[in-house]
This record gives structure tokens, C-alpha cells and sequence, in this order.
């Protein structure tokens, strides 16, 4: 339990949390006592925290429902071009303390928390993590719903209502163990089903080409149930919608012929087609072509598009009557994201809707398509590529594989009357790749179909024009951008380190938090010695409280007064994180002082394995002591991440040059005050082009030197036999050092080191444990060490979402942020009569 604040340090909390106020403290106190009442707890002394929980949940959630209604209201009254983010993950994360920091309410909430007897940093630890997410995907796909939210924007997030997230991580003897995330067993306060808007999603069946049209027939359906969850911008009122669609079978599923003895069976057989919605894949950076993952990707777009062509069609300054029936404007009105390859089935989708249904001539509704669609490309490994096999797609979408043969087909002919008789280019460029087994190249139907491409740093947006999808790019260079990522300062200062926040509101005002950029003025205070003695005690107190938790957590203890080096990645062989194993076998070597991984992916199970067979001996090694400890965190998520971030001292961004599309967990590593050490990949090129290099610890090859070292060939020997340390460490992996029950456990894992190793661990070694000599040297230098963090922070400002959210609204959706604040529902509508049908909430 966290020690309770005094009423001085509660007075002394700024108002970027939210003002206190007594009226305010005394509503959401009895707000709080109802909803605890509603839970028919009569009796205070018999109720659970999980009750607790749920009635400051609820509390919260009825000062966001009236903004919610509002902003719906709004939208649907100015009718504003809307924005579509597709996305089969969102990384949510916890609602609670966000929810009361946008609205300004976390202070208040502290307030009467403390007065009603509680602890609110427990209730807040009771919220289960929305965990519908793999890793930086849907973390993105979260951190860009706030920012739209907070710049005003009509948009909108769209995916799948996983039953179970990505699983929970257990490590057992040193080995992964997975479990269900079972995240939904207590219930979801901030959902709200919408039955009402219930949408039928077909599979299988074949196609019937008549003089009336073609026609999909004879179809399986399964029903697309929407959950719609608010996402509340920032001090603006703004209330928009995630919309996550769960699985459920029709009535009768199964049920049109049967005997008496078919009928438990055909009920059970319903579990078929509610398996859709069921599991999230936890697969990142590696395809699997499974059918199940396929019906997920239409199953999702399916839905989204019938509920975006509905309120297109429904949606004109409130009249209650479908008065659109012409497309000609749907572009200036629908903006499309998808997020990576995964959504790319809406491009057939939303073209056989507009062909068979809306009967639009071909032409039309291709440009009509193009014009709607925006493909985000997130990475450049060719293994992660999604190529979906033609005979899997024409059993379960039989009419979309003819309109990707046709798509394909005008493609190809535009193709060769600009290039004549280059067959390979053809081939190249086709979305139709042959050989083998016929497979649809996804990133390829995206580009076609969409008038807009990005990559997400601008390293990553480089290789993808000249390397990835060169032919393309060479054709409509024009149609491709770099959009470099962020993090939302929301989630990522105020919520997971309040004591930072408010430390640069104190010395640069509050706008920051809406304006990043306004970090800059902290280069004024590098020098200052009251400042960097503040920034100092705000780190190491984050690092004493994480200290605790890991006590708690881990029975480790650590020294807070330590550098807290820090690797948060998925375990990966490109995210290298043998090469930081191999280090600290090194520094054990020398005794000096100072993510997780797909359930299938066999290498990362045994990385994880020899971390931990690693620490084992580092830990109980009584010469070592407390000089070097290793802690593989389990089951790292977006709140342990909240955690761990604001005490990390070192962030480790150490990829193969070329490899990480752009990666936020070194923005989010930056922003807290944590400096980096890595290579020149993804977003750490232009953190360095911010702060400037010397303020990073950069290391190892350029993607220029990996080139140079793949033309020549990379032999992992030559390193091994030149290099002593690295030899030493090796042999003591392979000899069994770390694994005397079992010596040739780690075989796999040498071999794949000496033979396979795509990603050139040996290569950057060296250089790796000569930049760490200079970070343990610069970590004796406090006031040195925090004037460097101070550089970071003010240079960080670039890598806020809402920069990148504004970027996509300017250059690809063609919408204008904007600073307007809709009213609070306590405050009259500024003049604005209600011309909503009937004054009724605002359509969906």
C-alpha cells in the first residue's frame, strides 16, 4: 500500500492532474457511495477493493458519458469529414487513471478517494490491462486514438473485441510458460454493447454471375456485435468512439436441419463461428497463414465498412433520412487508415459494395476506393509480409479473390504499357505471386489501392521506397511518405510519472502537454543546478519505488543507486537481445560493478531461457554480489511498462541498422528522462538528429556497413576468433556454464550464432561493450549523467502522436485539426439549437 499523501503534498499538486475543488471532491464522492450501493454492497465493511474499483470506474465513467453524447451530437449536426483507423490490435492498456487525467479530474479523484478512507493507487492496480494488443502496433494504434481525440477530430478506431488479449507470460524454471488472459472474466465498466447496430458478415458460398449482377450466395453469416468504448481528448471535452466488434452466431446457426440428435451438437457447433472474435494471434513480425486469422481480417472490415457506408449515407445535418445515395463525395468524407496489411481485405470489400450492391460502374468505385484508403507499412522483414494463399481465399471469400484477379489484371495491363515486354517487372509488381503455391501479396493490394503509403521514421520510409516496394515507388513516387510515430505525453508523463510532469510544468507552464514541442524551452535550464538536482531526485525516487515492486514482485533485491539498464523489446533475433546477454556474461566476466516472445517462435523461447539461466548464476554469484544484478521481467504490459519506464536509467535500442521500422518505447524511454544507447535504426536516427548525437550513446554499423558486410558475407568466426571476451562468453554458453544439468541446452541458440544469424550479432560486439564503457563512465558523473537526460527531454518534443496525427490530417486525410472545445454537458450548447431528430442523442 502507498504511503497516503500529506495535505500539504496534496494542496502542492499543480493543476495539469486537475483542479481539487470541493464541489467537485463532493459529487464524485457521492457518485462513488451510489454506484457502490448499485452493486447491491449494502454493507461498506463486507465490500471487496474489486467493488471499490468498480464504483470509482463507474463514477468517472458518468463525467465522460455526457461529453460522449455531445461530441456524437456535434459530429452528427456539422457533419465533418470523418477518419477511419483499421486495426486489428489496439494496446490499451488501463482506462481509469487516463480517463481522469483528460478529464481533468485525477486530482479530485485523489481527493475524495483519500477522504472516503482508500487508496486510489491500489483501486487503480485492481483494473485488468486491455491487453488487445502484440506489442508497438497497437500500442501506436492506441497512443493515435488520444491524440485524434484531443485535436478534435471526428475519428473513430475500429477492430476486433478479443475475449483473450495477448496471453499472460509466466516464466517457470527459467522457461516461458503461456496463460489465457482471461481479461474480460470481471466485466469491462467502459464498454457499452450496441445491439442495436448488430451487422451480418458472410463467408464461403460461391459466386453467381447473372444479368442482374454477379451475386455471392449460399454464404455462411456470422454476426458483427459492436462494443463501443469512449476515448476522451485531452481538457477539450471531446469524447470519441473505439468501436470493437465481437463474434456471435445467428439463431439459426447450424439449426435449419437437424433431428433430434443433431441439435446439442449444432448448438455446440455455434462455438465455431464465435471463435472468430475468441483469441488474439500474439504473432508480430512473422506471418501464419492460418484460415482462422483470415476470417478475422474480414470479419473486421466487413463489419467497419457497413457501419461506415451507413452513417455516410445517414449522416447530413440531422435530417433522419438516407439522403446520400450518390458516392461521388465519400472521399471528402471518408478517410481510411489501415493500419499494416492486416485490414487490407477492406480494398475488395469496399469495392464489391460498391460494384454488386450500390451498382456503380468499375471504374467509379475504384477511384472512389483509392481515393478512400491509406496503407500504413509498419515493417521491412520479408518473413513478416502477409501472402495469403489463393486456394484459402477462394473457400472463404470466393468473390473477393475475382476482384483481386481483376484489380490485379488493369494493374498488370497499366504495368505494361509503361514497361513493354519487361515480364519481370510484371511478375515483381504483381499481386498474384507465382510459383508454388499461389499467394496474394497484401502490402502490393494495399499500395494499388491506396492513394497514400507511409512508413513510420523516416530511415524506414527510405528503405521502403528504395528496397521494399522500389518498383512501385518508381512508378507514383508522389504516393509515398514518411510519418514518423510518437507516444501521447498523456499516458506517457502526466499518468506514469507525475513527479517529472509536474517538475518542467514548474519551470515552462503547462501548454506542453497539448504542445511537445514546447520542451524546447528546457534547454535554458541545462545549467541550472536547482533544476538538475529536481530532475536527479524525481529519477531516483521512481527508481526506490520500483526497487520496492520488484522486492515485492521478484524477491530480488536491487541497489536504487545503480544504473537501472533497461531492454524492452518482443523477443526477436533482429531486436538482438543475446547481444546485451553476451555483454552482461562480459561485465560478469570482468565482475564489474553496475519483452517476451511468441508462443511459436522456438529461438525467442530459448533467448528468454538463457537470460534467465544467465541470471541465475549473476544473482546467487557472491563475488559479484550486489554489483551486477539480471532481472527478465514476466509478462511485461502496457501497465508494468508505466512502471519500469520512468525508473529506467539506460534504454537499450540496440537493433540491426535497417531492421526496426521506428519502435516508441525509445520516445517513451527519452521522454522519462532515461538515456539511450543504440544503433542507427528507426526513430533512434532522428532522436540523435534532436538532441544531437553526442547527447546518445550510438554504436555498431550503419545500414550502409550491413550492406557493404552482406555483399562481402558475414562470418561469425572471424569475430569469435579475434575478439577474447567474445570468445570466452560463447564458450561458456555452449560448454554449459549456465546450464550444468543439461550442457548442450543452449546448442540451438551457438549454431544459430555462428551460421544463421542474419542479424550479426558478433559484428556489433565490440562496439557495443566499448560504448557501455562510456556509459558506466559518464553514470559516476551525476551532475554530467542528469545535464544529458535534461538535452534528451527538451529534444523529445518531436516525438509527440499528436505531431504525427497532425502530419497524416494535413498530408493524407486532408482534415484540419482543430483547438475548439465542445461545451461540458453542464454549460448550455453556445446557441447551437439541438437539431438532432426528436433532441435525441446523436446517432453512432
Amino acid at each position: 500500500m502507498s504511503l497516503p499523501l500529506s495535505d500539504q503534498e496534496r494542496r502542492k499538486q499543480i493543476s495539469i492532474r486537475g483542479i481539487v475543488g470541493a464541489e467537485n471532491v463532493a459529487e464524485l464522492k457521492r457518485g462513488f457511495n451510489r454506484h457502490l450501493h448499485f452493486t447491491l454492497v449494502k454493507d461498506r465493511n463486507v465490500a471487496t477493493p474489486r467493488d471499490y474499483f468498480f464504483a470509482l470506474a463507474h463514477t468517472v465513467r458518468d463525467h465522460l458519458v455526457g461529453r460522449w453524447i455531445r461530441t456524437q451530437q456535434h459530429y452528427y449536426e456539422r457533419d465533418p469529414k470523418r477518419i477511419y483507423y483499421l486495426s486489428l490490435e489496439f494496446y490499451m492498456g488501463r482506462t481509469l487513471q487516463n480517463t481522469m487525467i483528460n478529464l481533468g479530474l485525477q486530482n479530485a479523484c485523489d481527493e475524495a478517494v483519500y477522504q472516503l478512507g482508500l487508496d486510489i493507487e491500489e483501486l487503480e492496480e485492481i483494473e485488468e490491462d486491455a491487453g488487445l494488443g502484440n506489442g508497438g502496433l497497437g500500442r501506436l494504434a492506441a497512443c493515435f486514438l488520444d491524440s485524434m481525440a484531443t485535436l478534435g477530430l471526428a475519428a473513430y478506431g475500429y477492430g476486433i473485441r478479443y475475449e483473450y488479449g495477448i496471453f499472460n507470460q509466466k516464466i517457470r524454471n527459467g522457461w516461458q510458460v503461456e496463460e489465457a488472459d482471461d481479461w474480460l472474466r470481471h466485466g469491462n465498466p467502459w464498454e457499452k454493447a450496441r445491439p442495436e447496430y448488430m451487422i451480418p458478415v458472410h463467408f464461403y458460398g460461391r459466386v453467381e454471375h447473372t444479368a442482374g449482377g454477379t451475386k455471392w450466395v449460399d454464404t455462411q453469416v456470422v454476426l458483427a456485435l459492436p462494443y463501443d468504448t469512449p476515448v476522451p481528448g485531452y481538457m477539450n471535452n471531446t469524447v470519441n468512439t473505439m468501436r470493437l466488434w465481437s463474434a456471435r452466431a445467428p439463431n439459426d446457426f447450424n439449426l435449419r436441419d437437424f433431428n433430434v440428435g443433431d441439435y446439442i451438437q449444432a448448438v455446440l457447433d455455434r462455438n465455431l463461428a464465435e471463435n472468430i472474435s475468441r483469441v488474439l494471434y500474439p504473432n508480430d513480425n512473422f506471418f501464419e497463414g492460418k484460415e482462422l486469422r483470415l476470417k478475422q481480417e474480414y470479419f473486421v472490415v466487413a463489419a467497419t465498412l457497413h457501419d461506415i457506408i451507413r452513417r455516410f449515407k445517414a449522416s447530413k445535418f440531422g435530417s433522419t433520412e438516407s439522403v446520400r445515395t450518390v458516392f461521388d463525395s465519400f472521399p471528402d468524407q471518408v478517410a481510411i487508415q489501415l493500419n499494416d496489411t492486416h485490414p487490407a481485405m477492406a480494398i475488395p470489400e469496399l469495392m464489391r459494395v460498391f460494384v454488386d450492391i450500390e451498382k456503380l460502374p468499375w471504374n467509379k468505385a475504384w477511384d472512389i476506393t483509392k481515393r478512400t484508403f491509406a496503407y500504413t507499412n509498419h515493417t521491412v522483414l520479408p518473413e513478416a509480409l502477409e501472402r495469403w494463399p489463393v486456394d484459402l481465399v477462394e473457400k472463404l471469400l470466393p468473390r473477393h479473390l475475382e476482384i483481386i484477379y481483376e484489380i490485379n489484371q488493369r494493374h498488370l495491363d497499366h504495368i505494361a504499357s509503361l514497361f513493354p515486354n519487361d515480364v519481370d517487372r510484371l511478375r515483381r509488381m504483381s499481386l498474384i505471386e507465382e510459383g508454388g503455391t499461389k499467394r496474394i501479396n497484401m502490402a502490393h493490394l494495399c499500395i494499388v489501392g491506396s492513394h497514400a503509403v507511409n512508413g513510420v521514421a523516416k530511415i524506414h520510409s527510405e528503405i521502403v521506397k528504395s528496397e521494399v516496394f522500389r518498383d512501385f515507388a518508381e512508378l507514383e513516387p508522389d504516393k509515398f511518405q514518411n510519418k514518423t510515430n510518437g507516444i501521447t505525453p498523456r499516458r506517457w508523463l502526466l499518468l506514469c510519472n507525475p513527479g517529472l510532469a509536474e517538475v518542467i510544468a514548474e519551470k515552462i507552464g503547462e501548454d506542453y502537454v497539448r504542445d511537445l514541442s514546447q520542451l524546447a524551452k528546457l534547454h535554458e535550464f541545462v545549467d541550472d543546478d536547482l533544476f538538475i538536482r529536481e530532475v536527479a531526485k524525481v529519477k531516483q525516487e521512481n527508481k526506490v519505488k520500483f526497487a520496492l515492486y520488484l522486492e515485492k514482485e521478484y524477491e530480488v533485491k536491487i541497489n536504487p543507486s545503480s544504473m537501472f539498464d533497461v531492454h524492452v523489446k518482443r523477443i526477436h533475433e533482429y531486436k538482438r537481445q543475446l547481444m546485451n546477454c553476451l555483454h552482461i556474461i562480459t561485465m560478469y566476466n570482468r565482475k564489474a560493478p553496475r519483452g517476451w516472445a511468441a508462443p511459436g517462435y522456438h529461438m525467442a523461447k530459448m533467448i528468454i531461457k538463457l537470460i534467465n539461466a544467465v541470471a541465475q548464476v549473476v544473482n546467487n554469484d557472491p563475488v559479484v554480489g550486489s554489483k551486477l544484478k539480471v532481472i527478465f521481467l514476466e509478462n511485461y504490459r502496457v501497465s508494468l511498462a508505466e512502471k519500469v519506464i520512468p525508473a529506467t536509467d539506460l534504454s537499450e535500442q540496440i537493433s540491426t541498422a535497417g531492421t526496426e521500422a521506428s519502435g516508441t518505447g525509445n520516445m517513451k524511454f527519452m521522454l522519462n528522462g532515461a538515456l539511450t544507447i543504440g544503433t542507427m535504426d528507426g526513430a533512434n536516427v532522428e532522436m540523435a538528429e534532436e538532441a544531437g548525437e553526442e547527447n546518445l550513446f550510438i554504436f555498431g554499423m550503419r545500414v550502409e556497413d550491413v550492406a557493404e558486410l552482406d555483399k562481402d558475407g558475414y562470418n561469425a568466426q572471424q569475430y569469435y576468433d579475434r575478439l577474447p571476451e567474445l570468445k570466452q562468453a560463447v564458450d561458456q554458453i555452449q560448454s554449459g556454464f549456465f546450464s550444468s544439468d543439461e550442457p548442450d541446452l543452449f546448442r540451438d541458440v551457438v549454431d544459430m550464432l555462428f551460421h544463421h544469424d542474419r542479424f550479426k550479432v558478433f559484428a556489433d560486439y565490440e562496439a557495443y561493450v566499448k560504448c557501455q564503457e562510456k556509459v558506466s563512465e559518464l553514470y559516476l558523473n551525476s551532475k554530467a549523467w542528469t545535464k544529458m537526460v535534461i538535452r534528451n527531454i527538451a529534444a523529445a518534443g518531436k516525438f509527440s502522436s499528436d505531431r504525427t496525427i497532425k502530419e497524416y490530417a494535413r498530408d493524407i486525410w486532408h482534415v484540419e485539426p482543430t483547438d475548439l472545445k465542445i461545451p461540458p454537458p453542464n454549460e448550455p450548447r453556445e446557441g447551437a439549437e439541438d437539431r438532432t431528430p426528436n433532441g435525441t442523442a446523436a446517432r453512432a
